[in-house]
Order: C-alpha cells, then structure tokens, then sequence
C-alpha cells in the first residue's frame, strides 16, 4: 500500500481528491488542510512527516490571489516559493516523491502556439513569478519530484469561474465576459484521476503540462457553461473587450 499526503486538501483539487480515492484501496491517503499543516511552518512539516512515513505528496497547497499577490506579493512568495522549498526539502530528507501543482502564468503568453514543457518560462506578475520560484527550489533539492502544469482549474467545489458563472446565470444576472485572453479550462476531477491513476501508478518524473485539452476564451467558456446548464435563453452574455483588472495577464496561456 502507498501512503500518500495531500496538502492544502481543502481547495478544489484537494476536495476532487477527497471525493475519488477512497475507491483506490492501494492507496492510504492522508488530507491536511492548509489550516492543519500550514508549508510555511518547516517545523509542523517536520512533524507531519516524522509521523506519516510518506511515499507521495500531493501539494495542493497555494497561495492563488492573482490581483492581492501584485498588492502583496511577500504572501504570495512565502507560500509559493518559501512553503514550496520546504516541503521539497523535508521530502527529501524522509524519500518522499513530491507532486506539485503549477500553472499557465509561469509563461508570459506571447506565443501564437500552445506552450510546451520545453517552453522557457517568462512570468508576468507576481503570481507567476512566486509560482516558478517554487518551481525552481523543487528541481534544485530534488531528483524524485513531478511538476504539473495546470490552467483555469474549476470544479464543483469553491469559487471559481464555473461556479461564479453559474451562480449569477441561475440568479438571472446578465454576463459580461472578457474575449481577451484564451486558455483551456481544466475540470479539477479530471486533474484529480491523472494524479492517482498516471502520475502515482507509473512514477512519472519532470515537469508536465495537463489540461482538459480544449482551448477557449473566457467568453466562450462561460458560453459552454450556459449551454449545459439550458441557461443560454435566459440570460443574456456579452463579450467584454476590458477585462477590469491591474495585474498583467498572459494573453495566450493554452498548454500541451
């Protein structure tokens, strides 16, 4: 049996998480919230891991505040890069394969075509940035590690886009939605299984791009959302050509 520690358990992917591995009996999966064990606290790190004899870790752990990380940016990069550095750390010391989870905006989105894993990261805000540092401090410490690369992850859980727009659709709000910048939603179930099923079955190592394969704009998204929900007739969705926002987005975030 492998025995596995989720951290951050209680963000979407960590509650898609919760929902599909009690099916996998070979597996014995530990869920701490970020509240439980906080990745900035090298010490209840130390703890945690004495006690858990871990074969993964699952960091599901982040600080994701995109517009408050370019106000703020010290909390961004104490949880995306500091908390990051000690949980590759404390994972190497006790032999522990560390998964972590990364984004689309450690790239600066100029490219005309998807981006690769071969692509040279260029963040543009601080997100971006405290998210490769995080990166960087995982493959300087660790040989036994997965980076996976994610975009525009939405669930059923929490407040993302698909729940926002479906929220304020069956409140009947009209939508107005920006065209400006494409990407692919990434449902978090899916992201979930491949965590389980590839990534802790077939000990894959590196760096990986996982998405749900379907790149769009926001607009069209949120379009997508209306249309499986029978919503589209009854509220109304404009494009929005300014998207309200201070902090320097990829325009082009799609990944392969």
């Amino acid at each position: 049996m492998k025995k596995v520690l989720v951290t951050g358990a209680n963000g979407q992917l960590g509650q898609c998480l919760q929902k599909i591995t009690p099916s996998y009996k070979e597996l014995n999966v530990i869920f701490k919230s970020s509240k439980e064990l906080d990745i900035t606290d090298i010490l209840g790190i130390e703890e945690a891991f004495v006690k858990g004899n871990f074969n993964y870790c699952i960091n599901c752990a982040a600080y994701t505040n995109v517009e408050q990380a370019e106000k703020t940016p010290d909390i961004a990069y104490k949880v995306n890069a500091e908390g990051v550095k000690n949980l590759a750390n404390v994972c190497k010391r006790y032999n522990t394969t560390l998964i972590h989870i990364s984004t689309d905006y450690v790239f600066d989105g100029e490219k005309d075509e998807p981006y690769t894993v071969k692509d040279v990261p260029n963040p543009i805000n601080e997100y971006g940035k405290s998210k490769l540092l995080g990166e960087k401090h995982i493959q300087e410490i660790m040989d036994n590690y997965c980076i996976i690369r994610t975009s525009w992850l939405y669930s059923e859980f929490g407040k993302n886009f698909y729940t926002t727009i479906l929220k304020k659709a069956k409140a009947g709000e009209n939508l107005s939605v920006t065209d400006e910048q494409l990407g692919c939603p990434t449902n978090a179930n899916n992201l979930a299984l491949y965590l389980v099923e590839k990534l802790i079955q077939n000990n894959n190592f590196g760096i990986e791009h996982f998405t749900d394969d379907y790149s769009c704009t926001w607009f069209d998204f949120a379009k997508k959302i209306l249309i499986e929900h029978e919503l589209e007739k009854t509220v109304q969705l404009r494009r929005d050509k300014n998207y309200r926002t201070f902090v320097r987005r990829p325009v082009n975030s799609v990944l392969l």
